[in-house]
């Protein structure tokens, strides 16, 4: 699918409003990951200058901080703004994220131990995933709840640390 296909997509999962801090963290992200694709490298640099400036006008101005290196899938949605951090080393289709959340390394040591969010998760409020975990299909991680070990697929976890519960 082309850059511009997902990045409509990306609009109409945010409601089609183009004042959705989410969209534009989301449509940035996809930018940075379709300059890269831009040979030779001085035709890439000019689209790395906006980039990095759109990067960081989001991350200033709604507290978004979604990286190119981060493998999005389609139909992500950012529903508030405000202290996300998005370190993952992938996030999956059609995940829920909302505000301050984190996805990211466990410890300085381990800047390489990221975790993995598969599709249709629905993350809460103040969540925090943090380490080489994943994060199974189809699962709900509650408000302020810090996940640091594998959830299962089809899970609904709440607590620190992380526990299943059945609904």
């Amino acid at each position: 699918m082309s850059v511009l296909r997902l990045i409509l997509e990306d609009y109409r999962t945010h409601d089609s409003d183009l004042t959705q801090p989410g969209f534009w963290a989301v449509a940035v992200h996809r930018f940075g990951n379709w300059r890269m694709g831009i040979k030779p490298k001085a035709l890439r640099t000019p689209c790395t200058v906006a980039y990095r400036t759109l990067y960081t006008a989001v991350s200033w101005a709604w507290g978004i901080d979604l990286s190119y290196t981060v493998k999005l899938g389609r139909r992500v949605r950012i529903w508030h703004h405000g202290g996300i951090v998005l370190g993952a080393r992938a996030i999956g289709d059609d995940v829920q994220i909302r505000q301050n959340t984190t996805f990211g390394v466990l410890a300085v040591s381990d800047l390489e131990g990221k975790p993995i969010i598969e599709s249709r998760v629905d993350v809460g409020a103040g969540a925090c995933v943090l380490g080489e975990v994943t994060v199974g299909h189809d699962t709900v991680i509650g408000a302020n709840t810090v996940v640091v070990k594998d959830v299962p697929p089809n899970s609904t976890v709440f607590g620190v640390p992380a526990r299943p519960v059945k609904l």
